[in-house]
């Protein structure tokens, strides 16, 4: 089950990254429910070896892409989320606060724990803006998403027996009907 798990999570942030454009430097949004990954109810059953798999598998596509991974926590931290300091000194400081908080597996969530364990300098922060987001198991990433945020159908539809949306953002539309709009930004 490990090595499927690593897989299709693999499989579908390269999807996402292709679809959504993504390019160095770029947020990616996660939320991921262990839990709902071995088939169980959402925030019952924390798994942190499922959540090791994921993060790593995902983890090594961003950094190939040189994009940023925000994980985002469970409701017990407010949904915070845990960056590279590097993200966080370089974009996020401008708009979003820092907040005290390292997650545990029961308090934070499994993923957002492996994320503070394997990363180089994490730090949580309130927010993000990200381009992009991955919701593993119905974690409600939305509020991290840039607007406007579009659905993107991937062919990987689940993560173990966890349910996978994604989505991409595009820039807002103004002017109306008869604005003429730039297809580069859609």
């Amino acid at each position: 089950m490990e090595e499927m798990i690593r897989k299709q999570a693999a499989d579908a942030v390269r999807e996402l990254i292709e679809i959504a454009k993504l390019e160095e430097g770029s947020i990616l949004v996660v939320g991921c429910s262990t839990s709902e990954i071995i088939g169980e109810k959402i925030g019952t059953d924390s798994r942190p070896p499922v959540a090791d798999e994921v993060y790593e598998a995902i983890a090594e596509v961003l950094a190939e892409k040189k994009i940023y991974l925000a994980a985002q926590c469970c409701e017990h931290l407010n949904r915070a989320l845990i960056v590279e300091k590097e993200l966080y000194d370089r974009e996020i400081r401008f708009y979003a606060q820092r907040v005290n908080a390292v997650p545990q597996p029961k308090a934070g969530g499994s993923f957002a724990t492996a994320a503070y364990a394997h990363m180089k300098a994490p730090v949580a922060v309130e927010a993000v803006k990200a381009d992009a987001g991955l919701d593993i198991g119905g974690t409600l990433i939305g509020m991290h998403l840039k607007r406007v945020a579009v659905p993107v159908r991937l062919t990987v539809k689940q993560i173990g027996e966890a349910r996978l949306l994604a989505a991409r953002t595009r820039v807002p539309f103004t002017g109306g009907s008869r604005a003429v709009y730039d297809v580069n930004l859609l």
